[in-house]
């Protein structure tokens, strides 16, 4: 393990590398910026959490309030659609590419008020509901084969499952997958590697713990920073964002790489992220 970028987000997340840029974007969701591996950030005007690929140059946006493309060239910013603009207590949160495509965004208050928000999937211009009532929506991620979807609600304790159609919709209804109940961890971001294991990050445990397919738990990776919140490969590199949010002076000085983003070479194989389809 390495600290990858030394600049601490109070609020790291939405880790995504780019495969035709070959570098890692990723946000500070509370600092309202995007990162990048070349030293830049971009600042916005409103709350920023996740992100997918649509070209070499362009990326698709998750804000507070929409879904908008954002040329990394030009940093021409362009609304695809709004999101939940009518809704003033919510703020996207996690998403991710989905192997057909699509697009799925997660919603929630932005004080974490209980139902608030809700799980999107955008595809080919359509931005449909998937799933309503979620207070932190987070592991948003997929088996290589687009079959199958993973997310939670981070208040539950419980990964869920849900089987998708040929075109990347849910056509069954989600099924608990994976319960941290019993030892009261906290699933934040997650992805796959090309076995489709499940990579999740846990909040306050500093840590990356490993599932099978099936749910069986694997192997754990061990962080110095107890918010650990987004993971994302890169061929077999996997990088790891973090946060100092509710962290006071004792904690941060007992953890002093909280906030930075991390990496682990030679952590497993990973896969290329999808291409937005808009």
């Amino acid at each position: 393990m390495t600290v990858f970028d030394a600049r601490i987000c109070a609020l790291g997340e939405g880790a995504l590398w780019h495969p035709l840029r070959e570098q890692l974007y990723w946000f500070d969701i509370l600092g309202k910026r995007m990162l990048s591996t070349d030293g830049q950030d971009w600042d916005f005007d409103e709350m920023v959490s996740a992100a997918g690929w649509v070209d070499r140059d362009t990326l698709l946006i998750a804000s507070e309030t929409a879904l908008s493309t954002f040329n990394l060239t030009t940093h021409a910013c362009e609304t695809v659609t709004l999101l939940e603009l009518d809704n003033p207590i919510t703020r996207s949160n996690d998403g991710r590419a989905d192997p057909m495509g699509g697009f799925w965004i997660g919603t929630m208050g932005k004080n974490a008020e209980p139902d608030a928000g809700g799980i999107y999937r955008l595809y080919k211009g359509e931005l449909r509901l998937l799933f309503p009532q979620i207070t932190i929506p987070n592991a948003i991620c997929f088996a290589p084969d687009g079959r199958t979807a993973y997310f939670t609600d981070t208040t539950t304790q419980i990964v869920n499952r849900v089987a998708l159609n040929a075109q990347g919709w849910p056509n069954a209804a989600p099924e608990p997958f994976i319960d941290f109940r019993a030892k009261d961890l906290n699933p934040d971001g997650a992805v796959t590697d090309a076995a489709g294991n499940i990579w999740i990050a846990l909040w306050g445990a500093g840590r990356i713990a490993v599932f099978d397919p099936q749910g069986n738990p694997q192997h754990a990776v061990s962080l110095p920073a107890p918010h650990i919140t987004c993971p994302a490969f890169a061929g077999t590199t996997l990088y790891a964002t973090s946060a100092t949010q509710g962290m006071d002076a004792a904690a941060l000085a007992l953890h002093p790489d909280a906030g930075k983003t991390f990496a682990i070479p030679n952590a497993g194989m990973g896969r290329p992220e999808p291409q937005v389809i808009l």
